[in-house]
């Protein structure tokens, strides 16, 4: 994790403080549940709960002697409780104390998720509904096309991010399962009472089939799901950093009092929130491989899924955290200009009202064909002129034009308002009535 890209509580999730609490609440409810089986005696179980501490430094020291992590907490937490702890860890394996706690951590880091998002709708929300009649050009293979409105833009977005949320949802279903099945999984050691015990104290549900590990299948879905929030980050920042270009500047992101854009031109004022956001959801997306990577294991289990987790559990879910936060903030303060977006409608003559005349003519009895011709002859004029020639003045001194509409008629196919008719039921669509 790189602190510069951290947000304080999801890193404290993947703290070896808060791992190591998690491991001792996992082993504790375990022993309780053994306790109330008749497995341990009841004061050993208490005393567990009474006396049980430990201490990071002191754990790494163990490990480097014995090379093992679980070893190395048991060993420091006996330390502490004294000749009952020889009752901890009762028929369990290592991977049902380090798989349960990493559900418990990207459990925990999807909440914090999932309020990352429900603050990011809410700020599309609010610009979307601002400027929900605010006429703009839209663009196909970045050349413009027909108009529609900023609104429109960011309903867009409200949609995408809703649909992840449900995604996001899932995938916390999905990996919040507990599995303390004892070596190979079989429970030969182990009571599966233990495991639902445990699951329900830790809010987790049942792992049906573990072999030694959690499948970690559903670990790949998780991580799918965070590359697939990071790409609609990512498509997002884009859209923004293309409008803040020069030759375009419909929005930008707010240049705050003293900002400095540039080392060497005072001028500057440059996109890189959004150029930020695109380099985090790379990485977000990085991730998803060796996650899918990891779900083919040897046999009933080895090991080379733990150092890619090691990685990617805290560094997904802290990148992904602080890009969603800071995507809110771009949008929440995005410096928006109806005034050069109308500009920019207007800027090629007429041109994004191309199509309704097209219709017009089709209409009026001409075949699509030889109206598309008429029509492009028109508008190839007005595009070699860079807009200084007007659509509507070349289809009004054209016979072919005129010969099927009047003066009155190609003017109303040149009305913007037109194209907003249906923006109520789209945003009707997205956010209810």
């Amino acid at each position: 994790m790189v602190p510069r890209y951290s947000r304080p509580d999801m890193a404290a999730i993947w703290e070896p403080e808060s791992k190591f609490r998690i491991w001792f609440e996992i082993e504790a409810h375990a022993t309780d549940a053994l306790a109330e089986l008749g497995v341990v005696p009841r004061e050993a179980a208490k005393a567990i709960w009474d006396k049980g501490a430990f201490e990071v430094d002191r754990i790494d020291a163990i490990e480097a002697e014995v090379k093992h992590d679980v070893i190395a907490f048991l060993t420091n937490v006996a330390e502490h409780v004294g000749p009952e702890a020889r009752f901890m860890h009762q028929g369990m394996t290592s991977s049902d104390v380090l798989d349960t706690c990493l559900a418990v951590q990207l459990a925990r880091a999807t909440d914090i998720l999932l309020e990352d998002m429900d603050k990011l709708l809410d700020a599309i929300k609010r610009r979307a509904l601002e400027h929900k009649f605010t006429p703009t050009i839209g663009r196909s293979h970045g050349i413009h096309a027909e108009p529609l409105t900023f609104g429109m833009k960011l309903a867009q977005a409200y949609a995408e991010f809703d649909r992840n949320r449900a995604r996001l949802k899932l995938a916390r279903e999905e990996i919040a399962t507990c599995a303390i099945s004892g070596a190979v999984g079989t429970f030969a050691n182990i009571n599966p009472k233990v495991e639902a015990h445990v699951a329900e104290k830790m809010g987790l549900s049942v792992e049906p089939v573990s072999t030694q590990v959690i499948p970690r299948d559903r670990h790949a879905m998780y991580f799918a799901t965070l590359a697939v929030i990071a790409s609609s980050v990512e498509r997002l920042a884009t859209e923004v950093r293309h409008l803040q270009r020069t030759e375009v500047l419909e929005a930008e992101e707010y240049f705050s009092p003293g900002q400095k854009g540039s080392s060497a031109m005072p001028h500057k004022r440059n996109p890189v929130l959004t150029e930020n956001l695109t380099g985090l959801a790379r990485m977000v997306r990085g991730y998803a491989v060796p996650a899918m990577e990891n779900v083919a294991l040897w046999h009933e289990r080895d090991i080379s899924h733990s150092s890619v987790e090691r990685y990617i559990g805290p560094d997904a879910t802290i990148t992904l955290d602080f890009a969603l936060a800071r995507l809110t903030g771009v949008i929440d303060k995005l410096v928006i200009y109806p005034e050069r977006m109308q500009a920019n409608l207007d800027k090629m003559g007429g041109l994004v009202h191309s199509q309704r005349v097209l219709l017009a003519l089709t209409q009026a009895g001409i075949s699509r064909e030889d109206a598309y011709r008429i029509v492009q002859r028109n508008a190839m004029q007005v595009w070699e002129s860079d807009g200084e020639k007007r659509l509507l003045d070349l289809l009004k001194a054209d016979p072919d034009v005129t010969a099927k509409l009047s003066d009155e008629q190609i003017e109303e196919r040149f009305n913007l308002d037109y194209h907003f008719k249906q923006i109520d039921t789209i945003f009707a669509r997205v956010f209810g009535d």
